[in-house]
Order: structure tokens, then C-alpha cells, then sequence
């Protein structure tokens, strides 16, 4: 390990933080990480990593902080409290938090930390567990331009397309409307799947000439192999999408635009959660449509 990078602590090694950690420590990063499963700091041990019985153990002698969590409640469990972050990082530590939240979570967790001496930039991704996996992920900052900068190399190790969207927060703003286009994206394909499967067309060719199209879309490409044989292991679950949607439709209120669309697609996420495929991948929202239209749903 390179003794001159920033040493990282990662709490959260699911679908997106794992390999995304493991990406870190393929880029010669001393990376110690924490999580509530045995077996998944047991995959980063396997990759090179260190692992921690703690957030304090992790977090102690850390450069950089990066968590990776479900959502606000999660993010504050791990954030606050005197086994918290905020309580065992040393002043001067970076915190780089790239889950999904609500953009006052991430404000409020900035303006907590600044009293701590450590300072925080909110990163939340998108490009899903293929994207996490291959380190091409799109990544929304909020914060500052020093921190920013200073955080340039370990996010570029994890994505792509890295862009600074404003103060904190803002981050999270933007991924809140990543993700209502993603969802109403999805939907879209999903009804067009069922349309042309009842029309008698061939869907793999159906899906490539319309890929090649204005209708194409990273979300077809990526999905498509999804709708085609029925596959929904989660690389993104319903259940965050809700999460998400939750976040957008509330966000939105609060600034006062409306998402006539969006609060349609946030009832079709939800009910499909209610009818316990939660669990699924959010291509799942396939098996509404198909409900909706009378088709034989597999179980």
C-alpha cells in the first residue's frame, strides 16, 4: 500500500459499497471498513482491505470517511451518537457521504460535523451496481470547492463523470431528480415491453432498433437483458426506489414545482412494494404493467 494516499475508512459494504471499496483498495488505497454483516467485511478483508468491529474502530486513524448507507435514518445511526463519526474521526478528517438522502440530512450532517473540525461533502451516485462495479458511476457533489478538490482523485477511482452541483445538499438534490427520471424511464419501457410482447413482435429485436433511437436511453441499455428474460435480482431494489421517490416528491413540494408524472410512477413503485416485491430490482416495475394489463405474472 502507497503510504502517500489518504488513508479511508468505508462503512457499508452492500450491492454499491463493496465493490466500490474493493475498487479503492485496486487503486492502492489503505482501506478499513465496517458493516453489519460479518461476511461482507469478510469479502473485503478478501480483496486486501482491513476490517473493523466498529464504526469507532474504523473510522479512528481514517484521512477520508466514506459511508455508503441506505438512507437518513442509517446515515445519522452511523453519523451521530458517541459511537458515531462524528465522536472517534479525528478534527480535520473528510467525510464523503455517498448514499442517497434527503438534501437537509446532508446540510444539517455538514453543519454538525464543521463543530467537530471535520468537514463533509455530500456524493451520492448513480449508474447502479454495474456501474459501481465497472468505477463508472456518475457522481453529484455538494459542498465545498477545497473539499471537492481534495476528494477529485478517491472519486475518480469509484466513477466517471464527477461534477461539483453546488453547495451541500446539492448533491443530493440532484440525485433525487436522477432518480425520478430513472423511475419514469423504467415505467416507460416497461409499458412499451408489454405492448410489443402483446402485439406478437420479437422483443430482443424490438428493444435493439428502439435502443439505436430517441427512445434509447442508458436505462434501456441497461435493463434491457432485465425485461428480456425476466431477470430482477436487484442491482438496485424497489424498496430504495421508494425510498427515493419518497425523497423527490417531498423535496419538490417544498420548492413548489410540480411532478405530475413523477407522483404517478411514485404510486406504481409503491404498489408494487405493497405487493411484496420489494426485494426486486426496480426493472421489476415490469410485473405492475403486466399486472395492470392482465398478463400471467411468474411468482
Amino acid at each position: 500500500m502507497s503510504n502517500n494516499l489518504p488513508k479511508v475508512a468505508w462503512i457499508g459494504l452492500g450491492i454499491m459499497g463493496s465493490p466500490m471499496s474493493e475498487n479503492l483498495i485496486k487503486a492502492g488505497y489503505d482501506v478499513t471498513g465496517h458493516t453489519l454483516e460479518q461476511a461482507k467485511i469478510d469479502r473485503l478483508v478478501a480483496a486486501g482491505g482491513t476490517g473493523a468491529g466498529s464504526v469507532a474502530e474504523a473510522v479512528r486513524d481514517a484521512d477520508v470517511v466514506i459511508t455508503m448507507v441506505p438512507a437518513s435514518p442509517q446515515v445519522e445511526a452511523i453519523a451521530y451518537g458517541p459511537d458515531g463519526i462524528l465522536e472517534n474521526a479525528r478534527p480535520g478528517a473528510l467525510l464523503i457521504d455517498m448514499s442517497s438522502i434527503t438534501p437537509q440530512t446532508s446540510v444539517d450532517l455538514a453543519k454538525n460535523a464543521k463543530d467537530k473540525g471535520i468537514r463533509v461533502l455530500d456524493a451520492p451516485v448513480s449508474g447502479g451496481e454495474a456501474g459501481a462495479v465497472e468505477a463508472v458511476l456518475s457522481i453529484m457533489v455538494g459542498g465545498g470547492q477545497s473539499d471537492f478538490d481534495e476528494a477529485q482523485p478517491i472519486l475518480r477511482a469509484l466513477g466517471r463523470t464527477i461534477v461539483l452541483c453546488g453547495p451541500h445538499g446539492s448533491g443530493q438534490t440532484v440525485k433525487a431528480a436522477n432518480q425520478l427520471i430513472v423511475a419514469v424511464n423504467i415505467q416507460a419501457c416497461a409499458e412499451a415491453v408489454v405492448f410489443l410482447e402483446k402485439s406478437g413482435v420479437d422483443l430482443a429485436a424490438a428493444l435493439d432498433v428502439l435502443n439505436g433511437g430517441l427512445a434509447g436511453s442508458t436505462v434501456l441499455t441497461r435493463k434491457k437483458d432485465n425485461f428480456l428474460k425476466r431477470d430482477f435480482a436487484p442491482g438496485f431494489r424497489i424498496d430504495l426506489h421508494h425510498k427515493d421517490m419518497g425523497i423527490v416528491t417531498d423535496a419538490a413540494r417544498n420548492v413548489g414545482a410540480a411532478l405530475p408524472v413523477g407522483a404517478v410512477v411514485a404510486q406504481l413503485v409503491s404498489s408494487l412494494r405493497a405487493q411484496g416485491d420489494g426485494g426486486l430490482d426496480h426493472s421489476a416495475l415490469l410485473r405492475s404493467v403486466e399486472r395492470l394489463s392482465g398478463r400471467p405474472v411468474q411468482a
